[in-house]
């Protein structure tokens, strides 16, 4: 099934120091094409490496890896 990203909530952590081994995680709305709406949280490097930004499609493989539509 695809989704939608409808948006990206990167969490906000202030002055605060965190782990060295510490992974940033961000909230995704995603909406699906029926249009049922679903939250996740998804490492926020994956994010940025794979290039999803809010408005684009994606997808899940089996291992629920996320993969941005071409």
């Amino acid at each position: 099934m695809k989704y939608i990203v409808k948006k990206i909530m990167e969490p906000d952590y202030g002055c605060e120091e965190r782990p060295d081994d510490y992974v940033a995680m961000d909230k995704v709305l995603l909406r699906d094409e029926n249009g049922s709406e679903i939250d996740m949280e998804i490492a926020d490097k994956e994010l940025y490496s794979k290039d999803i930004n809010e408005g684009d499609w994606v997808y899940f493989d089996l291992n629920n890896q996320i993969f941005k539509e071409q």
